[in-house]
């Protein structure tokens, strides 16, 4: 009976410790439970990803992320991934409630063996409590985090499933490397995407969650091979993987294969000019955080081939203006000497492959200079003959003599190191030339004049020295750039190719105390009666005046806007000298809109975006074109033919006269030092008074380049520079190299053209005597007739009959 009793007793206090020990478990749910972060929020969370811009070849351009992140679906991760990060980490993922008791108990047990061993106590974390750590925690270690852990773990396996719960882990993880997510570290320590990876290299990015740094490839190689051999043993015990393919892994060298630099496009004006694009699209924290992949407009081969030309061209103005003088100087009687002086230095940024290097010894033929590393070389008088000293602005010395008229000991200069001189004969081992950065700048733009894509861009000499785009942030003059559009109104309203113009003395009362405005050509000459065409090849200022008069400002200012170059053109005649104000962009999307047959496009660098699922969330190309998807295959149909959105906005016949005659200033006129290029090429110059601005824009049937020069403080570039002698040499070093392989394409004349022999110097019918003749594009209602003197009367150009015709019908 006592017995029972104890029995009893027993069990009621088992029972009262069970209620006290289920109470205290409720108690500490609530009291922990409460104010936890909602973990709903995981359902949809998408962890922060890097968003990538790529060049139209697929190269990628640009990275913008807070994190370096590639989000990869669950789906999308290969098991051999999946598997070596559960065997390193949670090898009962699949079986446990978010918390592995069997494992945490042997911990415990295992740590309190280990009491005063100084060994590290070991955890039993399992995935799930590392998404809740890592989501909605702190790392603070603590009993009470924990326990808030715990709770949360278990909130998450009841809402989520498993590939839900391994998806937020495998993409959130840091890994080291600036790795963020199991992507982008395959991409930085082994430069494979996930499903390129071996065994070995899978087992050794599961290995670093714990610590990355203690597992660094490099510096500590040992213990990281040492830990990646565990997760093969564990792939291995958990029959992931076959003892063959463990014994591969085990024997496979750890080595990092760090990602290819020369894979990524170096187009930083292109570039910071789509982020600027993206930003104002989406705004910032979804250009940094939501993982959108970029397809830019941008063709890596214009690009590079635009950026040197560029390059090329403002050190060639700037060295044919005189040596400005060295960067600083050292001091060469310093105990210190001239290695530490130079080490203390700034070396100015963006001026790679130029170097940093110390006058030592200035001989007679040749300079002794000296670098931070310790070396030497030299820098011989041919490569210093350049360097005439500058006096002020545009005037400079003579040629230099010795290097003492350039160099003296204790000069800090820029060098480049140089194989061959000038006649291609070769120099000893380290031979430099001397470089200065240019003080000028400029810009170039090459675009599809079809479809406004932006092929290339270049804003100035460095964006490491300045961030600012003379190709879209440069609101400059476009001086004579602008008369095509002023001729293209003409030709829309009576006026011929053909049509003579008085090239003579104009003059206009400008108001009460302004006196009169009397504009003149560069040659300060005057020609008379001249055609048309011939006005505009040889950049005739007082014709232009005399035919925007006629014509009416009014206008002019409506083409101008039409074409997009000036929303806020006065109606005054100095105005189609090129007065007003517009930027490179501008321009060369006006003149692609003449070689396209007058078609409007809208300058873009961005063709596509997708979001990170692969949706696409913008396409510049807005057209419709449902036979474009065959969902069946393909089965002999025809290729589909896009309908052509593009609005019209000029006359296709007008918009050919007008290349027409550009054609002839690149053979004839001011472009002509681009004829050598030996394919049809059409531009124009532009240069504004006192030669501050220089610009060059042409085009071939199926590319459109622009090119703009002047200082950013603006100022003149000197006596007898121009476009045709500053940017027109950029042009012609793009096109000739753009266009080296591509065949002499015509360019297209559109329907109703005709194509008609005349006196190049009376603009009437060629006779079988004449000797000068050009053949001449008139529309059909304005062909001079046998008779026809060409006085400009609209009356005056009678449709011409007969065999005296040479015609010529196409499409654009």
């Amino acid at each position: 009976m006592k017995f029972l009793k104890i029995i009893g007793y027993l069990f009621a206090i088992g029972i009262v410790l069970a209620i006290a020990g289920a109470g205290g478990a409720i108690y500490v749910f609530y009291e922990y439970g409460r104010g936890l972060p909602d973990h709903n929020e995981l359902v949809d969370y998408d962890p922060p990803t890097v968003t990538r811009v790529h060049a139209g070849d697929g190269r990628l351009l640009e990275e913008y992320a807070r994190e370096k992140r590639i989000y990869v679906p669950i789906e999308a991760i290969p098991e051999r991934v999946k598997d070596a990060f559960l065997s390193a980490e949670d090898k009962d993922f699949y079986s446990h409630p978010g918390i592995n008791f069997f494992s945490l108990a042997r911990a415990m047990v295992t740590n309190i063996k280990n009491v005063g061993s100084g060994k590290r106590l070991i955890g039993a974390s399992t995935i799930t409590q590392q998404v809740a750590k890592n989501f909605l925690l702190t790392n603070e270690v603590s009993y009470e985090r924990k326990i808030k852990e715990a709770i949360l773990t278990f909130r998450i396996e009841q809402s989520f499933g498993k590939e839900r719960i391994l998806d937020l882990y495998l993409n959130e993880i840091f890994l080291g490397y600036r790795s963020y997510g199991v992507a982008v570290a395959a991409l930085n320590y082994f430069n494979k995407s996930l499903d390129e990876l071996t065994v070995a290299e899978a087992a050794y990015l599961a290995a670093l969650p714990k610590a990355p740094s203690n597992y660094h490839p490099v510096r500590r190689h040992e213990a990281a091979l040492e830990r990646r051999n565990w997760v093969i043993d564990r792939m291995l015990e958990n029959n992931k993987i076959t003892a063959e393919e463990a014994e591969i892994a085990w024997q496979s060298p750890l080595q990092i294969i760090r990602r290819d630099d020369t894979e990524v496009v170096n187009a930083p004006y292109f570039a910071e000019e789509v982020r600027r694009e993206l930003l104002d699209l989406y705004g910032e924290e979804k250009l940094y955080e939501d993982g959108f992949s970029v397809r830019t407009t941008l063709q890596p081969k214009f690009q590079d081939i635009a950026q040197r030309s560029l390059k090329a061209g403002l050190i060639e103005y700037d060295r044919r203006h005189g040596w400005r003088g060295p960067l600083t100087r050292y001091d060469p009687e310093s105990p210190d000497g001239w290695k530490v002086q130079l080490e203390a230095m700034e070396v100015p940024r963006g001026v790679e492959p130029w170097v940093q290097a110390a006058v030592l010894e200035v001989g007679d033929n040749a300079v002794t200079i000296g670098f931070v590393d310790g070396t030497r070389g030299t820098i011989p008088m041919t490569e210093l003959k350049w360097a005439r000293k500058w006096i002020e602005d545009q005037r400079y010395g003579e040629a230099p003599r010795s290097p003492g008229d350039v160099l003296t000991v204790g000069d800090v200069v820029l060098v480049e190191a140089v194989l061959k001189d000038a006649k291609d004969q070769d120099y000893p081992a380290d031979t430099f030339a001397l470089r200065q950065i240019p003080d000028v700048n400029g810009g170039i733009v090459a675009m599809d004049p079809h479809t406004g894509r932006v092929l290339a861009m270049s804003g100035g000499f460095s964006f490491g020295l300045s961030v600012f785009n003379r190709a879209t942030q440069a609101v400059r003059q476009p001086g004579s750039a602008i008369k095509p559009f002023i001729y293209l109104a003409g030709l829309d309203h009576g006026y011929t190719p053909a049509t003579l113009i008085q090239d003579a003395p104009f003059s206009l009362d400008q108001g009460a105390g302004l006196g009169k405005w009397k504009p003149s050509n560069y040659t300060n000459k005057f020609y008379g009666p001249t055609r048309m065409r011939v006005g505009l090849e040889d950049s005739k200022n007082l014709m232009t005046v005399r035919l925007a008069q006629n014509v009416g400002m009014e206008t002019i200012v409506e083409y101008v806007k039409r074409f997009g170059i000036d929303n806020n053109m006065e109606p005054v005649l100095s105005m189609s000298l090129g007065a007003g104000e517009t930027s490179l962009l501008q321009m060369t999307t006006a003149y692609a809109m003449l070689v396209n047959g007058g078609k409007k496009i809208i300058p873009s660098l961005i063709d596509r975006i997708q979001d990170r699922r692969g949706q696409t969330v913008f396409k510049h190309d807005q057209r419709n074109c449902l036979p474009c998807v065959a969902n069946d295959g393909w089965h002999q149909q025809a290729v589909p033919e896009l309908p052509d959105t593009r609005e019209q906005i000029v006359d296709p016949a007008s918009a050919y006269q007008v290349v027409s005659m550009l054609e002839g200033a690149v053979l004839r006129g001011t472009g002509r030092r681009i004829s050598s290029i030996g394919k049809p090429l059409a531009g124009k110059t532009g240069t504004t008074n006192d030669s501050q601005d220089a610009w060059f824009l042409g085009f071939s049937p199926d590319l459109a380049v622009g090119v703009y020069v002047g200082f950013d403080n603006p100022k003149t570039l000197g006596r007898k520079e121009q476009g045709a002698s500053v940017a027109a040499p950029i042009f012609k070093s793009f096109m000739e190299e753009a266009l080296e392989d591509a065949p002499a394409t015509p360019f297209r004349v559109p329907s109703g053209i005709r194509l008609v022999r005349i006196n190049a110097e009376t603009g009437r019918l060629a006779s079988p005597n004449d000797s000068n003749v050009i053949v001449e594009a008139f529309k059909p209602d304005t062909v001079p007739s046998a008779d026809y003197t060409g006085s400009g009367e609209e009356n005056d150009n009678p449709l011409l009959s007969g065999n005296d015709l040479l015609t010529t019908d196409g499409l654009y």
